[in-house]
């Protein structure tokens, strides 16, 4: 994993001093060495901050083809690149590194832009192409690598962050409606909360020529259309080849020329990836545990379990309210986003200590819910949705029994309130998935927080879901169970948004670890998407295929263990803590006075209110009071223009 800067100029030479500064600002993501490449002409810059993982020697970048025409930056990790590399060398290809990066740039001049379909792994890229005068750009399947651009004065920059978009000299402003949309709803795939700066979406490749930019699709889920089942095979048949698959994504992930830990919950997914990892690791893995003070929230003692079952050696972290106060302004100008929980804070410590520890790879857990319906909220879905052969007395029974087991994700992750206006989604999908009617309950506590202005020019009555614009309803949604519609929708936007983000990519590569994520390789995920969707959700029990494949690599508390979401203990449940006390001073003073998009008085009086309120709808509005401290975080850090 590094940091890839990329200049493009249509007709006046790029600054080698803004490539430098930019090239520089993502040291945190590639402190092993700098380098930047510029054209002869001036036009084209690329630059490179690398974090050394594979090829310790050979590999730096960016990297030129034979004939010194091509060259690349690459962030990320291709598996299975020995073979390919083998294959490019009997092509007639002459290797200048054995670093997996490599191979990128040699598939794209054997096959263009199809390259992409011959790359398995985490990944974002910037090639040059001199010959056609081209930059072709591509981020991997599920958006686990960040990819940012920006156009400004004629000049196309790429960046790792946004962080180094502004060092180049693109303006630091904000996207008002981009505000909007995400303190009311949520993120968006393709915009940002920054003006002109935009991602190129999970699955994506952008073509730039002196005359035109396309963003084009090369991948996409392609679930199935609902309908009687086709499939008759055992569901033993169907747990014996996920686990296949699974056990291989990990495997492969073990790859590296440098230490692999793992992070350890006591959730389902990470025991797994521990479980199945320590069968093909020739020493005891160290496994790292983010530990709280309050029981509700702790894992420690079943990660602890699950660490001694597999072998490896664990190792806690424990954080407290201290903690989270300190660190939350460091850790949200690494994410560049908004936050509905403390809990990425946590998950930047978790990676400093990784570092301390001496490590530079780890293996997660994360993408394994948005593959297999993990969240209480899609088990909602299936109770409200796939009605048939159902009692409805059973079904009111069962959504009670949701609600009252998932009291931590009130407000989170199911609904809780009143719940604002979705009648656009329902006349364009036919229904609402629970976590839309979840984020517009969230939406209906933020309303009254906003700036009068803000709320008159993009709030219209209905609401707006501007993301749903982005989405190819009819080729992906249309005639899917709801299920996986659900599924769908939430790795477009809160998985590539902000899981991947706000728990993954930017708290991990803050302190230089590189994040490994095999429930999100391709192939197993092309696997899932094909079988039936009790494989996922089997009577009220998420996960099931996952849960089968493992059974003998996980403890039984893990097996029989519902799902329960990685979060940090509310600020708003502890009054008398330093975290408290950080969100209060933050909302009550200059810092959220100094932003145009609130009604400073209105969050006063919620502040207020707070004391009376039970401890459920405390833990509901907390998600409303970190969306407002991290704005205020991001505008005084990057100083943004309104």
């Amino acid at each position: 994993m590094c940091g890839i800067v990329a200049f493009f100029a249509r007709r006046h030479p790029v600054s080698e001093s803004a490539l430098a500064r930019a090239t520089e600002s993502l040291h945190h993501r590639g402190p092993d060495g700098q380098r930047h490449w510029m054209s002869p002409d001036r036009m084209v810059g690329l630059g490179h901050a690398r974090l050394s993982i594979i090829d310790l020697t050979t590999g730096d970048q960016p990297i030129a083809s034979e004939d010194g025409r091509t060259r690349i930056v690459v962030n990320g990790e291709f598996y299975g690149y020995e073979a390919i590399q083998r294959e490019l060398e009997a092509r007639g290809h002459r290797l200048r590194t054995r670093s997996d990066s490599e191979i990128a740039l040699h598939l794209y001049e054997d096959f263009g832009a199809q390259c992409l379909h011959h790359l398995r792994g985490e990944f974002a890229f910037v090639l040059w192409d001199e010959h056609r005068r081209t930059i072709f750009a591509a981020r991997d399947r599920f958006g686990i690598k960040p990819l940012f651009y920006a156009w400004h004065q004629d000049t196309l920059y790429f960046a790792s962050e946004a962080k180094a978009l502004f060092a180049a000299g693109v303006p630091a402003r904000w996207d008002a409606e981009s505000v909007y949309n995400s303190v009311a709803f949520g993120g968006h795939q393709v915009r940002t909360l920054f003006d002109g700066v935009h991602q190129i979406p999970p699955g994506h490749h952008l073509i730039a020529t002196d005359r035109h930019v396309q963003v084009t699709k090369y991948w996409d889920f392609d679930y199935p259309a609902a309908g009687p089942a086709r499939d008759a095979r055992a569901d033993a048949d169907h747990v014996a080849e996920f686990r296949h698959e699974l056990e291989e994504s990990v495997r492969i992930r073990l790859r590296a020329d440098v230490p692999v830990g793992v992070y350890l919950s006591g959730g389902l997914d990470s025991c797994a990836v521990l479980g199945l990892a320590a069968r093909h690791h020739p020493e005891p893995i160290r496994a790292f545990t983010l530990t709280f003070e309050q029981a509700a929230y702790d894992e420690g003692p079943i990660a602890k379990e699950m660490a001694e079952r597999a072998g490896a050696e664990y190792h806690p972290i424990p954080i407290c309210q201290q903690d989270l106060a300190d660190h939350f302004t460091d850790a949200i100008r690494q994410a560049e986003t908004l936050c509905v929980n403390a809990h990425g804070v946590a998950k930047y410590l978790l990676s400093r200590a990784v570092r301390d520890a001496g490590y530079k790879v780890v293996i997660t857990g994360e993408g394994s819910d948005e593959i297999l319906g993990g969240y209480p909220h899609f088990r909602r879905d299936l109770l409200l949705y796939d009605r048939e052969g159902q009692d409805p007395a059973a079904i009111v029974e069962l959504l009670e029994w949701l609600d009252s087991q998932n009291k931590v994700s009130r407000g989170l992750l199911l609904p809780d309130g009143e719940i604002g206006p979705v009648d656009r989604v329902r006349r364009i999908l036919g229904y609402v998935p629970s976590w839309i009617e979840t984020f517009a309950s969230r939406a209906t506590k933020m309303r009254p927080l906003l700036a009068r202005e803000l709320v008159e020019r993009y709030g219209p009555t209905e609401g707006t879901y501007a993301f749903l614009d982005d989405i190819d309803v009819r080729g992906q949604l249309t005639g899917r169970s709801p299920l996986n519609q659900s599924l769908y929708l939430w790795s477009k936007t809160a998985l590539s948004g902000y899981i991947l983000t706000m728990l993954g990519d930017r708290m991990e590569m803050a302190h230089s670890i590189e994040g490994r994520v095999p429930f999100l390789d391709h192939r197993l995920v092309e696997l899932i998407r094909s079988q039936p969707v009790h494989m996922k959700i089997h009577g009220m029990t998420e996960k099931y295929v996952l849960r089968e494949a493992v059974r003998d690599a996980i403890t039984d508390t893990v097996y029989r263990r519902q799902k329960h979401p990685f979060l940090s203990p509310p600020s708003t449940l502890t009054p008398d803590e330093s975290f408290h006390t950080f969100v209060q001073d933050t909302l009550r003073g200059p810092q959220l006075a100094a932003m145009p998009f609130f009604d400073q008085r209105q969050v006063v009086d919620l502040l207020d209110r707070l004391p009376q309120m039970d401890a459920g709808a405390r833990v509901a509005n907390d998600q409303v009071l970190m969306l407002l401290v991290s704005m205020c975080v991001l505008n005084e850090g990057y100083r943004l223009a309104a």
